[in-house]
């Protein structure tokens, strides 16, 4: 993440500077929480969990960049909730051993700490198509696109730091994960 490699992934390290800067000025505990591609219930409807299955149920075609050759670390929303609330529980504090010549990126000198919440478990976009294909009982048209300037081929979570201060590390499969939104989904929308 130091070298990103679009506007959205330098905003968000600028974000974790500015949080980490303000809480060295003044003291304040600081915790900033890296989502991975994060679905479920009340989803983000521009987010291709929300799409695809709009677009799946209509019959409609789906766009997948990439060729469907690209991994994410697809988090379900409990698993994100579950970190959070655990990080609220215990705030950041300074590590009092903290080398400036051998930085830690999970800890400071000031209270502040910044950890990954995602599933640690990087799946094939085309993998996550065809969950939601059996979750929801039908097959997507598929149309398949080159790679999208500023994408990534694949994210990863290592959640580490996460579990090591919290004892918490995220773990709902796709499988689980996308049958939960299905069933909600299908509910919600009549569909």
């Amino acid at each position: 993440m130091n070298h990103p490699v679009s506007l959205y992934a330098a905003s968000k390290k600028a974000n974790e500077l500015m949080a980490h800067t303000y809480s060295h000025l003044y003291g304040l505990p600081a915790t900033g929480l890296r989502f991975f591609t994060v679905y479920g219930t009340w989803g983000r409807p521009d987010m291709a969990p929300m799409l695809f299955a709009k677009a799946i149920l209509a019959g409609d075609p789906i766009k997948v960049f990439n060729h469907g050759k690209m991994q994410r670390d697809f988090t379900y929303i409990d698993d994100i909730v579950e970190g959070v609330l655990r990080c609220c529980d215990k705030p950041a504090t300074a590590n009092t051993e903290f080398d400036p010549l051998q930085p830690d990126p999970a800890t400071a000198a000031a209270p502040h700490r910044v950890f990954n919440n995602g599933n640690s478990q990087p799946t094939e976009l085309l993998r996550f198509i065809e969950v939601m294909e059996q979750a929801l009982g039908k097959a997507a048209i598929k149309d398949f696109q080159p790679m999208q300037p500023g994408d990534v081929v694949a994210t990863a979570a290592d959640t580490q730091a996460l579990e090591d201060w919290v004892g918490f590390r995220p773990s709902t499969s796709i499988e689980f994960g996308v049958g939960c939104f299905a069933s909600w989904y299908r509910n919600f929308y009549g569909v």
